[in-house]
């Protein structure tokens, strides 16, 4: 399996802009700039699309250690924060942090860390990164849950 997106740059790097594209379409053409990946401008940046590509892999691989557990989860939300840091050797991201909760009727706390970390060192874009991935995941509260 093989997935494409491109990206179109236009003159320097503070007044240029740019666009990003994907094969399936979900982006076509969708700005980027100095100000979107620096400032606060409109627009996406690619440490924004790596979050993205992390949140959603890894609440897939969480889904799929849970069912390896014999679980199916409800929902499994997670946000992902890409910290991006100027260093002597220039910029570089540093760390990925997860930010987990998810609704897994019958899980224990332990069947959902135990998945969870597997999920966390598991998902392929986890294994892409070559940063440091820290992770917060709670398991919702819910009736008939075991503790």
């Amino acid at each position: 399996m093989k997935r494409k997106a491109s990206a179109e740059w236009q003159k320097g790097l503070k007044d240029g802009k740019g666009t990003i594209s994907t094969d399936s379409g979900v982006l076509d053409k969708t700005q980027y700039s100095f100000s979107t990946r620096f400032e606060e401008g409109r627009g996406t940046n690619p440490e924004e699309l790596i979050a993205a590509a992390h949140a959603g892999c890894f609440s897939m691989a969480l889904s799929a250690q849970l069912g390896n557990a014999g679980l199916t989860p409800e929902r499994v939300n997670t946000t992902a924060t890409v910290t991006l840091e100027k260093l002597d050797s220039g910029f570089a991201v540093t760390e990925v942090h997860l930010e987990v909760a998810a609704h897994v009727p019958g899980a224990s706390i332990e069947q959902f860390n135990t998945a969870a970390e597997n999920a966390k060192t598991g998902c392929p874009i986890s294994k892409l990164l070559n940063t440091k991935i820290t992770m917060n995941a709670k398991l919702e509260a819910i009736s008939g849950a075991k503790a």
